[in-house]
């Protein structure tokens, strides 16, 4: 995410939008799985922001923000407790 802030060649981007679009589906059905409705929402939103398939089109310096967010997302969900994780 945070290569996105760099200036990049067109192809960079699409492949962003494909890595991110894939991350943050399966996070979202992760989530939905272990009953995280909060992070499903985050997750699924994230998902279809950055969708390749039909693209969001804004500028540079809205892009610039948006991955700036959601790489601090992605960051804060990498510590999350997984639904096992409370088992003994």
């Amino acid at each position: 995410m945070l290569g996105g802030l760099a200036n990049n060649p067109y192809s960079y981007y699409t492949f962003l939008r494909w890595a991110v679009m894939i991350a943050a589906a399966y996070s979202a059905y992760q989530s939905y799985e272990g009953g995280k409705s909060g992070w499903t929402w985050i997750m699924g939103i994230i998902a279809i922001l950055f969708n390749p398939i039909a693209p969001f089109y804004m500028n540079r310096d809205t892009w610039q923000l948006i991955d700036l967010v959601v790489a601090v997302i992605f960051f804060a969900s990498a510590f999350q407790k997984k639904p096992n994780e409370n088992k003994h």
